[in-house]
């Protein structure tokens, strides 16, 4: 099951796809990574979910990831004694501690850290930003705010807090005990919501240890202020549109995306895309124009995953809003454009013997035109720096550990293989060359180029570049 495109998918399960015969028409489509949203799936579910996408996995032969993104901190208003309430722009509107149903004066905030943390001047917004308020009197058991953007309220609308940081860490204890379910059923990548500081990546890294990478979902200004930071912890980082266009000017996010993206490719850490990408595929069977341009952007622009939501878990078409999401990246990719916009990111590498290694076999394998660069990975650090590089010819990571190849599937390029590690440099040799035939990478009296790290199966020890022929006694042997 080969792509021939190097951004990956990402696609969320849903109602519309979350039986066996779906998610294999899903994978089959195009789909990498498969997306778990823990706001609306319970513990059985999602281990129901696992299990059949290991089935599908088995059955293709391929490493397809499973993120599971936790819910985050869920803020909302009260209740009302009425269906809805009226603000109007220039009145007050109290929000207090008090639990009685509120009126259109003031409503009750089930947040005493909000209270706690609100100042004047602080901006608030209901409902997806619909209204705003601004803070005018500020205490612990209540604020007065003045209605800037009026509307109708009802219960239990959310709350954004875009100038406000609240003293709390990313992980409820919903989030702690789905973190504790998924870890157990094996999944492969971790979404955070809702983060606002480097030490929100911290607490949960130390729940993981290691058992699953950590991705840092980009949706508050508090996050955009330690984004360095958070990039230093994080595994991952996930461009998060929809929450994000709330919390901050829309006319701010294309740029902060621009930002995001080329910050993960100097870092060597995947960055994925996300919200609205195709959003009218919902109940529409083609895109509309601006949305197959906002996905094509996202690829110019290097990122490593496009990521579907409503349209592939409660969307009428999620075959098609996939293998349109898969057609879009083929034909980006061949804009002869794409490769000089993605030569010119190229940051420079890092001193270090990995980084010399991955950007001195990206050169030769493009300078001698080889079919394809093959990294023998064990926790996969070979290929995520080689990725980085972003080479012209094909990437085809090996590894003996598959949880490190269902990691990868989220990485741009990778092409992921699950094998045994090799005895010996020669034997290393003979089989990259076999795999990379078998699975279309290379033909008889091609080159390939071979990373690897010796001694072989030590992490992070990469030292080593090997130019391989394939020749006819390896094609004999497949």
């Amino acid at each position: 099951m080969r792509r021939h495109r190097r951004t990956k998918i990402v696609v969320t399960l849903g109602p519309s796809s979350s039986d066996r015969a779906m998610i294999a028409r899903l994978f089959a489509a195009g789909a990498d990574v498969f997306r778990i949203n823990m706001s609306h799936t319970a513990h059985d579910k999602m281990r129901d979910l696992i299990a059949v996408i290991r089935s599908v996995e088995k059955e293709y032969e391929r490493p397809i990831g499973i993120l599971v993104d936790l819910q985050g901190p869920k803020l909302r208003v009260g209740t009302f004694l009425e269906d809805k309430v009226q603000l109007t722009q220039g009145a007050s509107f109290v929000l207090d501690s008090d639990p009685k149903p509120g009126d259109q004066t003031r409503v009750h905030l089930p947040h005493p850290e909000i209270l706690e943390t609100l100042e004047p001047g602080h901006t608030v917004l209901l409902d997806d930003g619909k209204i705003r308020l601004t803070v005018t009197e500020a205490s612990p058991r209540h604020a007065t705010t003045r209605v800037e953007v009026g509307g109708p309220l009802s219960a239990r609308k959310g709350v954004s807090l875009p100038d406000t940081t609240i003293g709390y860490g990313a992980l409820t204890p919903k989030d702690r005990s789905d973190l504790e379910a998924a870890l157990d059923a094996g999944i492969d990548w971790i979404a955070l919501s809702f983060i606002q500081r480097p030490e929100d990546i911290a607490e949960a890294k130390k729940i993981t240890r290691g058992r699953a990478a950590v991705m840092a979902k980009i949706e508050k200004p508090q996050a955009i202020a330690h984004l360095g930071e958070i990039m230093d912890l994080t595994d991952s980082l996930m461009v998060a549109r929809g929450d994000l266009g709330v919390e901050m000017p829309l006319e701010k996010v294309p740029s902060l995306q621009k930002q995001m993206t080329r910050i993960g490719r100097r870092a060597g850490k995947p960055i994925v895309v996300a919200t609205q990408m195709l959003e009218s595929m919902i109940t529409n069977p083609v895109p509309t124009r601006a949305e197959v341009s906002d996905v094509a952007t996202a690829i110019y622009e290097g990122a490593d995953a496009v990521m579907l939501s409503a349209e592939s878990a409660a969307g009428r078409y999620p075959v098609e809003a996939v293998t349109m999401m898969n057609r879009i990246a083929e034909e980006t990719e061949k804009d002869p454009n794409y490769r000089a916009i993605i030569q010119a990111q190229r940051a420079e590498p890092e001193a270090t013997g990995a980084d010399a290694i991955a950007a001195a076999a990206r050169q030769v394998a493009e300078t001698l035109d080889l079919s394809a660069l093959v990294c023998w990975t064990s926790s996969g650090s070979t290929a995520l720096r080689v990725a980085r590089e972003r080479p012209k010819p094909p990437v085809v990571a090996i590894s003996p550990n598959v949880s490190t190849g269902r990691r990868l599937s989220l990485v741009w390029g990778v092409h992921c293989i699950v094998a045994e590690d090799a005895r010996n440099q020669d034997d290393m040799v003979e089989r990259a060359c076999r795999m990379a035939f078998k699975d279309g990478f290379a033909k008889a009296g091609q080159r390939i180029i071979i990373v690897a790290g010796v001694p072989l199966g030590t992490p992070g020890a990469t030292n080593m570049v090997r130019i391989a022929f394939v020749g006819a006694d390896v094609i004999g042997d497949v």
